[in-house]
């Protein structure tokens, strides 16, 4: 996303590097405000235990411990809910006397239980190390893969919590940064020159299968080309399952930025286990300053498959300076078959 309009949420971003050749950056945001579902409903884990009995057997007490039954049912919380989100990343780094930068990061962040309305307590992820030199970086650990770094594949995402996008009608499940997990602990790697940049990344898998582990491979590839102020991307992925099928996506984006505008085209092609998720996805964003501190946006994403989802909405920010900013959407999202879900949000956003 281009931080002309808002705020980024790139995973391989490292904000506020210090001119030390060595040493730690602390870089980050938090966002709380109100957020509303129509038709909210989540899973929650019941744990049920039966009281102990206590008798007497001959004279003798005998305690009698009940069952423990676990068991997970649908219930209905309320349609708005406190949203909210803390990130904390921790970044150590080091340059040599020849120029090459080594980085490691990990991250911190709490958010709500969309599903109960509920806090969820902050944790730690998996670590990613970066060997950085020129226009050469690599990742190993918890890293993003070609589709989660490529260009313009996100857009923009209109509202506090980013919940529509142009990419809503894609099913492939591609190697992402885990902001709450191990990740994928996988290798990316990038190469940037002049205008061209292109990399891929590797993430071996295994699958059980008859009690044994097999190999199910994650890898992807992507192209990138800069000419004046449109960026064309190519990404390709492919995932390996263990009944010998593969599953596949192909990206193509297109992302234009022009003063006060930006916008962008999304086409893609997924392959995937279930034939009612296989198809064309598409979609499209823009992000309009309108001067004033105000920047509008519209987002629309669709599928051809029978079960891929549809995004439309529109949102707004409106900045408060200092790395603060107040940020919406209105939209509907949809599944399927399913009737539409109107989905909105309101609140504030800072950095630091």
């Amino acid at each position: 996303m281009k931080q002309l309009l808002f705020a980024s949420t790139a995973t391989i971003a490292t904000a506020g590097i210090a001119a030390a050749e060595s040493g730690i950056n602390l870089s980050g945001y938090g966002r709380f405000g109100i957020g509303y579902l129509e038709d909210r409903a989540g899973a929650v884990t019941n744990v049920n235990t039966n009281v102990t009995t206590t008798s007497i057997v001959g004279g003798a007490v005998v305690q009698t411990p009940g069952q423990t039954t676990t068991g997970t049912a649908e219930v209905d919380t309320n349609d708005a809910i406190l949203i909210s989100r803390f990130r904390l990343n921790i970044d150590g780094f080091t340059e040599t006397d020849g120029g090459v930068r080594f980085e490691g990061r990990v991250r911190l962040q709490a958010d709500e239980n969309s599903s109960t309305g509920e806090a969820n307590n902050a944790g730690l992820n998996g670590a990613r190390f970066s060997v950085i030199y020129g226009g050469l970086r690599v990742d190993a650990g918890n890293v993003a893969g070609s589709f989660d770094n490529l260009d313009d594949y996100f857009g923009t995402e209109p509202g506090l919590e980013e919940f529509l996008g142009q990419y809503s009608g894609v099913n492939y499940s591609f190697l992402e940064y885990d902001s709450t997990g191990s990740g994928g602990h996988a290798v990316f790697f990038q190469y940037a020159t002049g205008d061209l940049s292109f990399g891929g990344s590797y993430d071996q898998q295994t699958q059980a299968l008859n009690g044994s582990s097999e190999d199910t491979d994650r890898w992807d590839v992507f192209a990138s080309y800069q000419f004046s102020s449109i960026t064309a991307s190519l990404a390709y992925g492919q995932r390996d399952l263990v009944n010998g099928d593969d599953e596949s996506l192909t990206v193509f984006t297109l992302g234009a930025e022009f003063n006060d505008f930006y916008g962008t085209l999304f086409l893609a092609d997924d392959d995937v286990a279930d034939d009612d998720e296989n198809g064309t996805a598409y979609g499209f964003s823009v992000a309009y300053n309108l001067g004033a501190a105000t920047t509008l946006q519209l987002v629309y994403g669709d599928g051809s498959a029978d079960n891929d989802s549809r995004n439309i909405g529109v949102g707004a920010i409106y900045d408060l300076g200092a790395g603060a900013s107040l940020r919406g959407a209105v939209g509907e999202v949809k599944d399927g078959d399913d009737d539409g879900r109107i989905q909105a949000d309101f609140g504030v956003w800072f950095n630091f």
